[in-house]
Order: C-alpha cells, then sequence, then structure tokens
C-alpha cells in the first residue's frame, strides 16, 4: 500500500512539473533574432588612364582626403613634347589661312588708290576737252580730225579708270579661293582638335581624387611604370562601407528591401542602424566567415544594409557585426 502511494505521488509531481515548465515556456520572453555579418566596402581605385612612369605620390596609407587633392603624377615629358608641337602646327595654319584672307600690301593698295586718283583726274580733263571740241567744231572753230581726237583720248581715259578700280578690288580681295579658304579653314579646325587632345593627355599625367575619402591601400609607387587603368591608390569613400550579413532560408520572407535593420558590434555606439539595399536570389551554405557547429548546414540568403554615411565612416571593413530586425512599432 505504501508503494502504491509513492508511485502516486511519483506521478502527481511529474504533472506539475510538465504543467510548470508548460506554463514557464508560455510565459518566457522569445529569444531576439541575431543575424551574424561583417562590415564591408565598395574601394574606388584609382589609375592613369594611359601607361607611364610613376614620378610622384602624395599620400599615404590611413590619409584623409578631399575630392580634388592630388594622388600621384606621371612622366610629362612626352606629352609635353606632343602639346608643344601641336600648338605650333595650329600656329602655322592660322597663319597660313589668314594669308589666304588678306588683300595686297598697304603700300600695294596705296598705290592703286593713287593710280586710280589719277585715271579719275586724267578722265574727268579729257572729258571738258571732249565736250569743248564738240561746241566749237558747231560754231566752226574747230575740225572734225581734232575732236575725233578727244574722243578718243575721252575713252581711252574711262578705261584707265575701270583697270585701276579692277586692279584696287583685286588687291582688297582675298588671295586664295573659296576651295582654298574652306580646305585651310578644316586644316585649322584639325589642328586646334590635335591640341586639344595633347592637352588633355598632359593633363591626365596628373591624377587626383575624385571624392572625399580615406586612403585604404598604396598599389604602386615612383619608380614604377603603370599601365593604363591599373590602380595606383586604393580610396574608401565613407558612403561606400556597409553591411553584409546572412539571414537564415526559414526566416526570409521577413526581409524586404528598404527596411531598416539595427547593427550592433564590440566597441560599437548603440543605436546604429541601416537600409537593406540587397537580397541575394541565390541560397548558398553558410560562409567560412561566420561559420559555427550550429550553422554548418543551414542555407542562408546573403542580404546588404547601408548605414547613414555618419554611422559607416565609424565602421571597418571586416568588422564583425550583428544584425537584429527592428520591429515595425519602433522602426526609424
Amino acid at each position: 500500500m505504501a508503494r502504491w502511494r509513492i508511485f502516486t505521488l511519483l506521478i502527481l509531481l511529474l504533472l506539475v512539473a510538465a504543467a510548470a515548465g508548460g506554463w514557464w515556456a508560455w510565459r518566457r520572453t522569445p529569444a531576439s533574432i541575431v543575424w551574424q555579418g561583417y562590415a564591408e566596402a565598395d574601394y574606388v581605385k584609382v589609375g592613369p588612364t594611359q601607361q607611364g612612369l610613376l614620378t610622384q605620390l602624395f599620400v599615404g596609407r590611413g590619409d584623409k582626403i578631399k575630392a580634388g587633392a592630388p594622388l600621384f603624377t606621371q612622366d610629362e615629358i612626352p606629352d609635353r613634347a606632343a602639346r608643344d608641337q601641336a600648338a605650333q602646327q595650329l600656329a602655322q595654319a592660322k597663319e597660313q589661312l589668314a594669308n589666304l584672307l588678306a588683300g595686297g600690301k598697304k603700300t600695294e593698295i596705296e598705290q592703286a588708290r593713287g593710280n586710280l586718283a589719277d585715271a579719275n583726274a586724267t578722265l574727268v580733263r579729257a572729258e571738258a576737252d571732249f565736250h569743248r571740241a564738240e561746241k566749237l567744231l558747231a560754231s566752226g572753230f574747230t575740225t572734225p580730225q581734232t575732236v575725233g581726237q578727244l574722243r578718243a583720248a575721252y575713252l581711252s581715259a574711262q578705261a584707265k579708270v575701270q583697270v585701276n578700280e579692277a586692279a584696287l578690288a583685286q588687291l582688297h580681295a582675298p588671295l586664295g579661293r573659296n576651295a582654298e579658304i574652306k580646305a585651310q579653314r578644316s586644316a585649322v579646325e584639325a589642328a586646334q582638335a590635335a591640341l586639344d587632345i595633347t592637352q588633355w593627355r598632359l593633363s591626365q599625367r596628373r591624377v587626383t581624387a575624385p571624392t572625399d575619402a580615406r586612403v585604404a591601400d598604396i598599389i604602386a609607387f615612383p619608380g614604377e611604370t603603370v599601365a593604363a587603368n591599373a590602380p595606383v591608390v586604393s580610396l574608401l569613400p565613407p558612403e561606400n562601407i556597409f553591411v553584409r550579413f546572412f539571414v537564415p532560408e526559414r526566416a526570409l520572407s521577413s526581409v524586404h528591401l528598404g527596411e531598416k535593420v539595427a547593427f550592433s558590434c564590440d566597441g560599437c555606439r548603440s543605436n546604429l542602424f541601416g537600409t537593406i539595399s540587397f537580397i541575394s536570389p541565390t541560397a548558398e551554405y553558410t560562409p567560412p566567415l561566420i561559420y559555427s557547429e550550429s550553422t554548418r548546414a543551414k542555407l542562408v540568403f546573403l542580404v546588404e544594409a547601408r548605414p547613414p554615411r555618419d554611422q559607416a565612416i565609424l565602421l571597418n571593413p571586416g568588422q564583425p557585426i550583428e544584425v537584429r530586425p527592428i520591429p515595425k512599432a519602433v522602426k526609424r
């Protein structure tokens, strides 16, 4: 009988314990959701637009620079020579065009004007003599032969005036014909374009920062010949820092583009957050960077979130980050 009572008591104790466990599991706060990730960045790798010898480097690793700050220079001697040659060719083409557009010399034009004035004076005198002889012929005071000679002199004076007018006009007209002038104008434009190209190439030998950034790395040093577009300086603009984290497959439906998530890390200030900017469409196994025994066989999706610029500068690429969803009621 005593054994039966003990057995009944044990059963009652087990039932009470099970009920208490169920009640505690129902009342306890669910574990918070935490996704593992790390800070990452899109680096801006700056290099020359053309091959050349690296001559100077103005920055070092870790320097904070502003947009437009000098980064490095290349050897300019070949481009300076090409620029000077193009400038001389342009000046020569302009002189040739000016010569085609110009008329006679100033002294030649003055001489032609004097000849025209003399011819006009002769014409006036010959015209007067001819008309006076015609009147004298009517009254019998001169002969027809004399009138004929004066008429010929008058016509000759008219012809000389026309000749001198044409000579003066010729001196004022351009020396070149229209086709020659048009061709030379094209030559001037081509020479100007060649000068612009050489000037641009020369300007590209001095490379400046495209944006405010921190110098992340120096890839080439003075004395090295750098190929076109080969990186020399690696820059890290603050706005290019973001957080990559991995969401389990079962939680993917709760993550959406444009939503905000909270960040936390060792030594970081509180209230860090970012906006989800990318969700990978492809599942993958947990990457080695955040690999653990509990997640070794789980499929996850890569998600990226970008913090505001003033918070991004507080993060360092490669830094472990914990990411938590922000409840909808308290979203910023």
